[in-house]
C-alpha cells in the first residue's frame, strides 16, 4: 500500500505529463501536470479517445497507429521517442516530446505517454534563430563607402529607369545592373578598406616598403572601381539613346600615342604596350571620345587578361577607304564555347576566374563602333592570345555632324 501511495504521489507532482490509455486508445488516467498542459479536468478525457488530444493528421491516423502495431509488433512510437504537437482545450497546439512505453498488467495491455513541454524550448530555438539572424545582418552591413557607393547606383539606376521605354528591358537592365554591381563593388572597396587599416598600421610602425604595397593596392581598386563606373555609365547613356557620334578630324597617330603613354601607367610588371601606324596619312574623321572609350576598352583588357612581361600589339592603318585598329595580347584567351556569346552584355568568359570585370566592355565597344559604322572581328586561342580588330569607313554617307 505505501507503495502504491508513493507511486501516486509520484504521478500526481510529476512535472511532466502522463496519461495511460488502453488497448483501444481509451484514456485510463491523467496526471495534474497534462491537465495543465492541455486545459481539461480528467473527468473530461477519461474514457475518451486519446487522439481527442491531437490535432490531424495524428487525430485520424491514432487508431490505426495502435492496430498496426498489435498486428505487426513494428512501433510507430511506442518504445521510441518523438517530437509531436498536442491539441488544448482551447484549440490551439503546442509542441512536445512523447515517450511512449507498453506494460502488461493484469493480462492487458497498458500504454503510458510521458509528455514533456517544449514550448519554451522551440521559443528558445526562434528567440535565437532571430538574434543569430540579427547578427549575420550586422556582421554584413557595408561599410560607410560601400554605402555611399550603392547609394551613388541607386541614383544610377534611376535615371536608367527614368529613360528606358520598353518595360520588359527596363526589368532586365534592373536586374542584372543591382547582381553585377553588388558583386563587382564589393571585392575592390573590401580591399580598399583592408589596406587602408594595413596602411595605417605599417604608418606606425615607419615601414614604408608596406605603405607603398598597400597604397598601390588602393589605387589598383579604385581604378577598377573607375573602370566599373565607367561601364554601367556607358551602358545607362547607350540604352537611354543619348549617344550620338560627333565627327572631327584629329590626328591618329598623335591620338594613339597619347593613349598608349595613359595605359602605359596601368600595365602590369613589365607589361609592354607597342604602338605601330601604317598609312601615308594620319588624319581621320570619327567620334575621338567614342574611339577613345573603344581603344582604352579592348587595351584595358589586353593588360587585364595577360600576363607580366609580356607585350601588346595596339597598331593603326588608314588605307584608302578605311582605318582599322588591331590590339593584341598573348593572354588567356577565349574558350571556343564562349566567343558566340562574347559580345552580349555582362557576359564573362568562363576562364576569367577571379579577374574583375562586368562583362559589359565588348557590348560598349561593339555598340560605340556600330555608331560610327564601324564593326569588331576578333580571334582568340586559348593560353595563345587575343586579336581584335575594330574598322572603321574613311567616308560616310549622310554623315551628321553636330
Amino acid at each position: 500500500m505505501e507503495s502504491a501511495a508513493l507511486l501516486k504521489a509520484i504521478i500526481e507532482n510529476a512535472i511532466d505529463g502522463i496519461i495511460t490509455i488502453d488497448e483501444r486508445g481509451k484514456i485510463e488516467s491523467i496526471n495534474p501536470a497534462a491537465c495543465k498542459l492541455f486545459q481539461y479536468a480528467p473527468e473530461d478525457v477519461i474514457g475518451k479517445n486519446v487522439n481527442c488530444l491531437m490535432p490531424p493528421p495524428d487525430k485520424e491516423r491514432h487508431d490505426e497507429y495502435i492496430s498496426r502495431y498489435q498486428r505487426t509488433g513494428e512501433p510507430h512510437i511506442i518504445g521510441t521517442g518523438r517530437e509531436v504537437t498536442g491539441l488544448k482545450k482551447d484549440g490551439s497546439v503546442f509542441p512536445f516530446r512523447l515517450g511512449v512505453s507498453e506494460v502488461q498488467y493484469s493480462g492487458r495491455k497498458i500504454y503510458n505517454g510521458f509528455i514533456h513541454d517544449l514550448s519554451r524550448e522551440k521559443a528558445a530555438e526562434e528567440k535565437l534563430r532571430d538574434y543569430t539572424t540579427k547578427l549575420e545582418d550586422q556582421v554584413t552591413e557595408r561599410t560607410q563607402s560601400l554605402q555611399s557607393t550603392v547609394m551613388a547606383l541607386e541614383l544610377a539606376k534611376e535615371e536608367v529607369s527614368q529613360s528606358l521605354e520598353k518595360e520588359k528591358e527596363l526589368s532586365q537592365l534592373k536586374s542584372r545592373f543591382v547582381s553585377m554591381a553588388s558583386h563587382e563593388f564589393r571585392t575592390p572597396l573590401s580591399s580598399i578598406q583592408l589596406s587602408a587599416v594595413l596602411t595605417e598600421k605599417y604608418a606606425q610602425q615607419n615601414d614604408e616598403a608596406n605603405i607603398h604595397k598597400h597604397i598601390g593596392k588602393i589605387k589598383n581598386s579604385v581604378a577598377n572601381l573607375t573602370s566599373i563606373l565607367n561601364d554601367f555609365l556607358s551602358l545607362e547613356r547607350l540604352e537611354a539613346g543619348k549617344v550620338e557620334p560627333v565627327y572631327v578630324e584629329f590626328d591618329m597617330v598623335k591620338f594613339a600615342e597619347e593613349i598608349t603613354e595613359e595605359m602605359q601607367l596601368i600595365a602590369k610588371q613589365n607589361q609592354n604596350i607597342v604602338y605601330q601606324h601604317t598609312g601615308t596619312t594620319s588624319s581621320v574623321m570619327l567620334d575621338q571620345a567614342l574611339l577613345r572609350n573603344c581603344v582604352i576598352n579592348l587595351i584595358s583588357n589586353a593588360i587585364k587578361y595577360s600576363g607580366e612581361n609580356t607585350f601588346i600589339e595596339f597598331n593603326s592603318e588608314i588605307t584608302s577607304h578605311e582605318l582599322i585598329v588591331v590590339i593584341k595580347d598573348n593572354g588567356i584567351g577565349i574558350p571556343d564555347t564562349d566567343q558566340k556569346h562574347l559580345f552580349e552584355a555582362f557576359f564573362r568568359a568562363h576562364n576569367t576566374g577571379n579577374i574583375p570585370g562586368t562583362g559589359l566592355g565588348l557590348n560598349i565597344v561593339t555598340r560605340y563602333a556600330a555608331l560610327m559604322q564601324g564593326k569588331i572581328e576578333f580571334e582568340s586561342k586559348v593560353n595563345q592570345g587575343t586579336s581584335f580588330t575594330i574598322s572603321f569607313p574613311i567616308q560616310h554617307e549622310n554623315r551628321t555632324n553636330n
